[in-house]
């Protein structure tokens, strides 16, 4: 099975997707009270931040990328 690349952006925009879903899932449940409100900072500051890990992790993946001369396979990408 081939290994996928991680990509942490992605990761933070689906934990708090997710975390904006179980909020309303439990409003809906009647388990809390949610203000309609809170979903637009939540949403928002989350896209925020995932974009920041985003960056920060391409540009470390560039940087890691740029220090490899040979196209060989290493000891932990096996054939």
């Amino acid at each position: 099975m081939l290994r996928h690349e991680l990509q942490p952006g992605k990761l933070v925009a689906g934990t708090v997707f997710a975390l904006a879903g179980v909020l309303y899932a439990g409003d809906a449940g009647g388990a809390w009270e949610t203000p309609w409100f809170v979903a637009f900072p939540l949403v928002m500051g989350g896209l925020c931040l995932a974009g920041a890990v985003a960056i920060v992790g391409g540009r470390i993946r560039r940087r890691r990328a740029s220090g490899r001369t040979t196209d060989e396979p290493g000891p932990d990408m096996a054939a």
